[in-house]
């Protein structure tokens, strides 16, 4: 005869799982479980095998295991996961990356029917076409004030309608049509709110951030940084290559306006007396073989390219 575990040896029990899994594990996905059933998450169990490991409990009990380890073993960072447990949630423990056990969990949704009283996550349209059902279920449509008429026998919609909005309850008979149309609006499963990685909480979006997305994001902040030093005239790493540049410029643009000199402003001002040397510095342009209508624009605007870019001609007085 098997005997079952009293409560307080289940807590027991759940206690000592809960912290063998947060000295094993360094990574936590905290996920909503809301209309979420038993059969739907053995499911996920099943596809997380191996290198994750799915908890569900009581949001009080796992704060309090979770205080209670903090304090025994003195390891804080995990205290940062109690503010996440709120509502229907529970944990995900994984060793694997992060953002392909996200995308692991989400393929596992199933359609669900606009139950009466629940709170519709989407708007829900009911699509045009012919609904097979016969005249006599044209109650239904008319309480909606969906346009109908009758096709060979069966209702057929005409336009599409938006019978509920998304926060709103469903009623009875947007219920009782969706079902007789054998549509399932809504679809349910594991959803992740938060991500703990190392005693750091952050929000799922960072997960489905590439590599080109990090590299833009830092060159904004890079700009930022150089816009900001040169405004302030406070030297950084960033912005000291900025700042050499433009003070050269500056003593070079008064060495030309005046009679002052150095031996790089003397050359310069060689080549203001005597333009002809420009030729010297400005690269060559190689005639094209056949002088088409496309080639000849190409062509003119590369030879207006050291006149334009002062900063090319400048470095290449000195190179």
């Amino acid at each position: 005869m098997v005997v079952k575990a009293s409560k307080a040896e289940k807590k027991i029990n759940y206690d000592k799982k809960l912290c063998e899994l947060l000295d094993t594990y360094q990574q936590i996905l905290i996920v909503g479980a809301d209309n979420v059933g038993s059969n739907q998450l053995q499911m996920i169990r099943k596809g997380l095998r191996g290198d994750s490991i799915v908890l569900m409990g009581k949001n009080t009990m796992m704060k309090r295991s979770i205080r209670v380890h903090a304090e025994n073993t003195g390891n804080n960072a995990i205290l940062a996961l109690i503010p996440c447990l709120a509502g229907n949630v529970g944990l995900i423990f994984t060793k694997g990356d992060l953002k392909e056990v996200s995308d692991e969990v989400s393929k596992y949704k199933v359609g669900a029917p606009a139950r009466v009283g629940l709170v519709a996550p989407i708007d829900v349209v009911v699509p045009p076409g012919n609904t097979g059902l016969d005249p006599s279920q044209t109650s239904f449509f008319q309480v909606l004030n969906i346009p109908t008429k009758i096709n060979k026998g069966t209702v057929e919609i005409l336009t599409p309608v938006e019978i509920i909005k998304k926060g709103e309850k469903v009623g009875s008979s947007e219920s009782a049509l969706l079902s007789k149309l054998l549509i399932k609006p809504f679809s349910y499963g594991l959803i992740v709110q938060s991500v703990y990685d190392n005693g750091s909480v952050f929000s799922p979006e960072v997960l489905a951030l590439t590599e080109d997305d990090l590299a833009m994001k830092f060159a904004a902040g890079l700009t930022n940084v150089v816009g900001l030093s040169l405004i302030l005239d406070y030297p950084t790493l960033a912005a000291v290559p900025h700042m050499f540049i433009n003070s050269y410029k500056n003593v070079l643009s008064f060495a030309l306006a005046t009679e002052y000199s150095f031996p790089q402003a003397e050359k310069l001002k060689e080549y203001l007396k005597d333009p002809s040397k420009f030729a010297a510095i400005a690269a060559p342009v190689a005639a094209a073989p056949d002088a088409s209508a496309k080639a000849a624009p190409a062509k003119e605007e590369k030879k207006e390219e050291p006149e334009e870019d002062d900063d090319d001609f400048v470095g290449g007085l000195f190179d």
